[in-house]
């Protein structure tokens, strides 16, 4: 048995797709509008009962554990906590005055601590992600490693923060880097009627973060944001990403001659 703790985004539709049928599961359902409730193994809860969680694994034999999809930080005061949360919420509010990353490391330590064990997101769908290699008709000009490189500098040196995963470059000019907003927000700050395929959105994981649970995701949503932005291209970490709606991306790049590239 396997416990699947489901956020937002279409990550976890894939995953329950690959894996219905063929493995014993239950969903902790994390989602706003508790889009799983229809399936008959799934449970909602809120994100502050740990005692409801684990109690949950626990009761139904789960040793393993797969985070897929976002869950958007509540404030403290919507988290319903129950007892085994209140006990816990110490080690939460400690971790969080250093990132998300480091908040979402200390769940899995929680976890570890019920004798549960976390896996990677990718255990069931290998295929999601993207290895080394340019995945499109068009591939970076010199112009555009330029702004690829200058982009991989500027989030190495922010690593040290622990702050950002994306940085948009155009003519080796940082436009924006993805704040607490996230890709969308940023992508909308870098709009432009003046430049057409022209900058590069990369997005590599922070060295911090628990690739296990916590990978950039791109989509087919990002692509058209990235055209509306007037860049001509994307660029992801070999193997440390999840790239999903493949053919439609790549259709897509290639319609509006746009590159995709995993390095």
């Amino acid at each position: 048995m396997i416990g699947l703790i489901l956020g937002e985004t279409n990550f976890p539709k894939k995953i329950l797709k690959k894996i219905k049928n063929k493995k014993k599961y239950l969903i902790i359902d994390l989602t706003k509008d508790k889009k799983f409730k229809k399936d008959e193994n799934s449970h909602s809860v809120f994100l502050g009962q740990f005692g409801k969680i684990i109690n949950i694994l626990k009761d139904n034999k789960c040793k393993k554990v797969l985070f897929a999809g976002k869950v958007n930080k509540p404030k403290l005061s919507s988290l319903h906590l129950d007892l085994k949360g209140i006990y816990y919420m110490p080690r939460i509010i400690k971790s969080s005055k250093l990132g998300d990353a480091a908040i979402l490391k200390e769940i899995i330590n929680i976890l570890k601590d019920e004798k549960i064990k976390t896996i990677s997101s990718l255990f069931f769908n290998p295929e999601l992600t993207l290895p080394k290699g340019n995945y499109t008709k068009v591939k970076p000009n010199k112009e555009d490693k330029v702004d690829i490189n200058k982009a991989i500098t500027t989030l190495n040196r922010l690593d040290q923060y622990n702050f950002s995963q994306g940085a948009v470059v155009r003519n080796k000019k940082v436009l924006a880097i993805e704040g607490k907003g996230g890709t969308q927000k940023m992508l909308k700050k870098c709009k432009s009627n003046k430049f057409k395929n022209k900058g590069v959105l990369v997005k590599f994981p922070k060295k911090k973060q628990d690739l296990r649970i916590d990978l950039p995701t791109v989509g087919l949503k990002t692509l058209i944001q990235c055209k509306f932005a007037g860049l001509k291209g994307v660029v992801l970490k070999d193997k440390k990403n999840i790239f999903l709606e493949r053919k439609k991306c790549i259709d897509f790049a290639n319609k509006n001659k746009m590159f995709i590239l995993s390095k």
